[in-house]
């Protein structure tokens, strides 16, 4: 059985602030004569501004997670103007340029977007390093009269806006099937387009022949189906198709924020199987989460930092001796008869698995946890997340005598991180550390081992009031590949030549 490794990962963010007006849940709930939202848009930040923001410059890839300790919090009062919009696994969109993905996302012509819009940003687009000739054909000639928006938008159409404008819609994809609304529609268009940003920037990477992907996995938080199979899938088909992985199959999984976790480690255990040698795990973003904790932000004075759509992917592949390796042996899960207490839940997913493989908690080098951004819920009365996290498996580390009291703050500086993530449900999950574990572990010597955490809260379905979790470890490649396994044709082979030296042997004496 060959092993698993993480082979390339792939990180982007969509700047979508008026997405963020008309589809972030907080926004749509919140009466429109309020403060909040007369004054939304004197609250919210520019493209730049969001470029040079230094969380979501450690998600793309250009600063290290460990540069933020050389700042203040909050991150959105620094002074940083070194921002790119490029990063080594990935990019910050602007969002006219994934209004245009929508658009290229849609197969079944329910996008309008405006012509003089679309052929304004398309100009533009031509010069996107990943843009290709396809998408280009999608969008030439494609666009519509603003009065045919219009009418769309009256009849029910969701509106697509930039600055303020309505530049498009989404229309409805049936007539009474609310599964199939304008409003689910816009929302699964966009799972569907944003996955594509990271996933084009993952197979950029070079790491594998796009020809040679056999399986996509999909994990998102969006429900993709009609009123006969709600949340039938399949998105990940979808989006195999839009990148042009032609060669794959695919399907989604859905387990809340605890989902790339538990996908990472489906996808490892179908290349250790021998099943397929490379699978490709992606995620969305979700509009619903834009803003949710807009109103608190500015009530603290701060501009709405939920402004943007995070979305990742991650290429599992079979060993190549370099790659970190994905240690399906060291696999942490919350069970049903687990509990939910704080305590418990870290024994579950952290010191079980680490014990069961005769090591400690301090024999991790990093544990990336719930990574969100602390300015995103420290300034909404949340508290910081992945802090939290650290301090209940250090003082796990203590009960266990492996640490002193005294050393839990030095034990979090140590193997802990400060989040940088946007708080997208999925997408802070662990998984935002790939990118930099897969650098740490094959171009330098700081560390040998890291626990990717997922946790996720099952009562939000309304199905039971459990809560979920589940860890995996990832280290270095020592670079010893396990022995491939023999073919039948080999095994023939040893047994006839067996057979003839047994014989010889007798005819010896």
């Amino acid at each position: 059985m060959t092993k698993a490794v993480l082979k390339g990962a792939g990180y982007s963010l969509i700047h979508t602030p008026n997405f963020l007006e008309h589809l972030g849940t907080t926004q749509t709930t919140t009466k429109k004569d309020s403060d909040y939202i007369i004054n939304l848009k004197e609250n919210l930040r520019s493209y730049d501004e969001v470029v040079n923001y230094l969380p979501n410059q450690v998600y793309i890839g250009n600063l290290h997670p460990d540069a933020l300790k050389e700042y203040e919090k909050p991150f959105c009062t620094a002074d940083y103007k070194e921002g790119s919009r490029y990063g080594q696994f990935g990019e910050i969109m602007p969002e006219d340029d994934f209004i245009l993905l929508i658009k290229c996302a849609d197969a079944f012509n329910l996008v309008l977007i405006e012509e003089s819009f679309l052929n304004q940003t398309l100009e533009s687009y031509k010069n996107h390093p990943l843009k290709t000739e396809d998408e280009i054909k999608l969008l030439e000639g494609k666009g519509s009269e603003q009065k045919k928006i219009d009418e769309a938008v009256e009849n029910g159409a969701e509106g697509i806006y930039f600055n303020s404008k309505l530049v498009g819609c989404v229309k409805k994809a049936h007539d009474i099937d609310q599964n199939l609304s304008s409003h689910v529609m816009i929302e699964n268009l966009i799972v569907k387009a944003s996955s594509v940003v990271a996933l084009k920037h993952l197979l950029a990477q070079n790491k594998v022949d796009v020809d040679q992907i056999g399986y996509v996995m999909e994990c998102s938080e969006e429900a993709c189906g009609d009123m006969n199979q709600r949340g039938g899938g399949n998105f990940a088909k979808a989006i195999a198709e839009m990148a042009g992985i032609k060669n794959a199959g695919g399907c989604d999984i859905r387990a809340f924020c605890a989902a790339p976790t538990h996908t990472l480690i489906h996808a490892a255990s179908l290349v250790e199987s021998g099943v397929y040698d490379h699978v490709v795990v992606v995620a969305g973003g979700a509009t619903a989460k834009l803003g949710m904790n807009g109103r608190d932000h500015v009530k603290k004075g701060y501009p709405i930092l939920e402004d943007v759509l995070g979305t990742f992917a991650l290429l599992v592949s079979k060993d190549d001796g370099v790659s970190p390796t994905i240690r399906t042996d060291i696999v942490g899960t919350h069970k049903v008869g687990t509990g939910s207490s704080p305590q418990v839940v870290i024994k579950a997913l952290v010191e079980e698995p680490l014990k069961r493989n005769n090591l400690q908690l301090t024999d991790v080098d990093k544990y990336s946890v719930e990574m969100q951004n602390p300015d995103l819920t420290s300034l909404a009365g949340a508290g910081d997340v992945p802090l939290s996290n650290y301090k209940m498996i250090g003082a796990l580390a203590v009960m266990n005598k492996e640490i002193e009291r005294k050393e839990i703050m030095n034990f979090v500086d140590q193997h802990g991180m400060i989040g940088w993530a946007p708080t997208q449900g999925h997408i802070p999950s662990g998984v935002p550390y790939c990118g930099h574990l897969y650098n740490q572990l094959t171009t330098d010597t700081t560390i040998n081992r890291a626990m990717i955490i997922g946790k996720g809260s099952l009562f939000l379905g309304r199905m039971t009031n459990l809560f979920d979790g589940i860890s995996v470890a990832i280290e270095r490649n020592t670079g010893s590949q396990e022995q491939a396994s023999v073919s039948k044709e080999e095994i023939q082979k040893l047994i006839a030549e067996s057979m003839r030296d047994f014989a010889s042997s007798l005819l010896g004496k």
